[in-house]
């Protein structure tokens, strides 16, 4: 007796889970209609910005190490 009323219990937890899932699912998808999405010329235009602001970074960062690798080694070559 006790068995059956653990798996009818299990069951019955496992039929709330599916339940709370399927309400889970139903509300994201009402959410993500409310969603504005971008049109091809938006993203284009932010991809395009991002692209130059990472080649601008990376070459900015990289003079930057450049100048302060080569003031590193000068100090070095003077306190040697």
């Amino acid at each position: 007796m006790a068995t059956e009323t653990l798996v009818s219990g299990s069951s019955l937890l496992e039929k709330l889970r599916i339940k709370r899932l399927q309400q889970f699912l139903l509300e994201v998808r009402a959410e993500l209609k409310k969603v504005s999405w971008p049109g091809r010329k938006e993203v284009y235009g932010t991809t395009v910005v991002v692209l130059c602001a990472v080649f601008f970074f990376g070459f900015y960062l990289s003079l930057v190490d450049l100048i302060l690798r080569l003031g590193v080694d000068q100090i070095f070559k003077v306190l040697k």
